[in-house]
């Protein structure tokens, strides 16, 4: 189990200094974090890493994990892509299985602590079904910038329950919500094994063993697969590559146990790469290894993250702290972590052909690309690391439990430490 002191190397005395006064007021607080999966996207990797740190800081922290039916996570997916903006025919039944799932969950799941913080929409309506003792925060990872109205208004019933709403972006804020809403970057761990430094050894050896071949540059996209994540357009983009540079392209794909959508995503793009490509030059790759992805991000020449929307997207974090350089579609919480032509490419979602251009002119270029992925990592190390989400999440915890913070004033806070 890591603790606090494990991080000094990275992040310095100043830092872990900074970490223990902040959380001295925080010593036997009770957290609870309650979301709808223990493995497989970015929520999960958080919480993993982040309730082990408060816990080692005199945070008492717990994970509760909702548990729903196949049918509970094929409606709340159809939640998160209509809160991006789909269209969803929002039926009573929906709205009773929804509902459903949070009052069943509650008759067993205890929350006796100071603070309650839900992630997500699937366990949103928890806090109908508890007396409510303390201070309750509803954690949205989800790009929010347009969401279905109709949905919204619904969901909304239930968010103005919480104290507090906490977003990654400015533009998410909804300006008509009565409570608080603050920004909370989101961050990765340096230490946990899929951001850690590996040797070159390692990760040939994960290379080799994937059957990875090594005998062309490799483009990666490391990602869920989901629709926002848009693969097929980045098998066109790949095409495009291809025209100009012969490489290969890696989709290192992840499935979530709460995303029923995945396998068939999945499924329709292979057959669409097989049918463009054949074999051997579009290659996918099951990313449920931590070392694997690891590898494969160090190993790529240029990463790429071809979404439609985004709520933050840590694969972009990631493959900018290995010194990888980054092509990216401008969206959600993406450009917060690159500036365009500084430390990564930023380009429009729907422009193919400039996202591929810059692909090409970083394969043609290594020195640039090193010096892009060089800047890329300074600025995760600066801003995007767990250790600076734990302090956060200490000012966060320290207004509404210490402070006797109550659900009186609506404003945007920005929350994130330098």
């Amino acid at each position: 189990m890591r603790s606090l002191e494990d991080y000094r190397e990275i992040v310095g005395d100043k830092v872990i200094l900074e970490i223990s006064e902040r959380t001295r007021k925080l010593q036997g607080k009770r957290v609870i974090h309650v979301n709808s999966t223990y493995q497989g996207g970015g929520v999960a990797q958080i919480l993993n890493s982040l309730v082990p740190l408060m816990n080692d800081v005199g945070i008492e922290a717990d994970w509760r994990i909702l548990h729903g039916t196949t049918d509970f996570f094929t409606i709340t997916k159809k939640f998160h892509n209509a809160l991006q903006g789909a269209p969803i025919r929002l039926s009573d039944i929906k709205k009773q299985l929804y509902v459903q799932t949070s009052e069943e969950f509650s008759r067993h799941c205890y929350l006796d602590a100071d603070c309650v913080i839900v992630h997500d929409p699937q366990p949103l309506p928890m806090i109908k079904f508890y007396k409510k003792h303390q201070p309750w925060i509803w954690r949205c990872h989800i790009d929010l910038t347009d969401p279905n109205m109709h949905l919204w208004e619904y969901l909304e019933s239930f968010v103005v329950r919480y104290d507090m709403v906490i977003i990654s972006n400015r533009e998410y804020a909804k300006e008509d919500l009565p409570i608080e809403q603050r920004i909370v970057y989101p961050a990765i761990d340096p230490l946990s094994l899929k951001n850690t430094e590996i040797s070159d050894f390692l990760m040939w050896k994960y290379i080799t063993k994937a059957g990875i071949p090594t005998d062309k540059p490799v483009i990666t996209q490391v990602s869920r697969m989901d629709p926002w994540k848009d693969p097929e357009g980045l098998l066109e983009v790949f095409g495009r590559v291809r025209e100009k540079v012969d490489c290969r392209l890696i989709y290192c794909y992840d499935m979530a146990t709460d995303d029923p959508e995945g396998a068939e995503v999945y499924y329709r793009v292979r057959r669409k790469a097989k049918k463009l490509f054949g074999k051997g030059d579009v290659i996918f790759i099951l990313g449920n290894n931590q070392v694997l992805v690891n590898a494969i991000q160090r190993f790529s020449n240029v990463i790429l993250q071809k979404s439609i929307r985004e709520g933050f997207c840590l694969a972009v974090t990631e493959a900018l702290w290995k010194g990888t350089p980054v092509v990216s579609t401008k969206v959600g919480g993406i450009p917060i972590q690159i500036q365009d032509g500084v430390n990564g490419f930023l380009v429009d979602p729907h422009d193919s052909e400039a996202f591929a251009d810059r692909v090409v002119h970083l394969l043609q270029n290594p020195s640039l690309a090193a010096e892009l992925g060089s800047k890329g990592r300074e600025t995760v190390k600066e801003k995007f690391l767990i250790t600076r989400l734990l302090l956060d999440y200490s000012d966060m915890l320290s207004d509404v439990i210490t402070h006797g913070h109550e659900n009186t004033a609506p404003h945007l806070a920005d929350a994130v430490s330098s």
